[in-house]
């Protein structure tokens, strides 16, 4: 569903980077798969044609964090991180 995101964190050798896959345009899903020691993010449409794809190494991941789409618009706007944290 458009909006869907996942944010993966790997240490990239000490420090850590964050990456995220986004469901960009309506029809659209993230979905997340685990085989043979790697983890795979893909964004793929309504047929299950993947998108794009991101890959990383299981090992190397330090958190994956699923944030689904909710059904009201109004309410993923006051998800996004702001600027300025009080």
């Amino acid at each position: 569903m458009k909006g869907d995101r996942v944010e993966i964190v790997i240490d990239a050798g000490g420090t850590p980077r964050t990456y995220e896959v986004v469901a960009t345009k309506a029809g659209r899903r993230v979905e997340v798969d685990t085989r043979r020691g790697l983890v795979e993010v893909s964004e793929v449409t309504r047929s299950g044609t993947p998108v794009r794809t991101a890959r990383f190494m299981a090992s190397r991941i330090l958190a994956l964090v699923e944030h689904p789409a909710s059904d009201r618009p109004e309410l993923d706007a006051l998800d996004e991180p702001s600027g300025a944290r009080p």
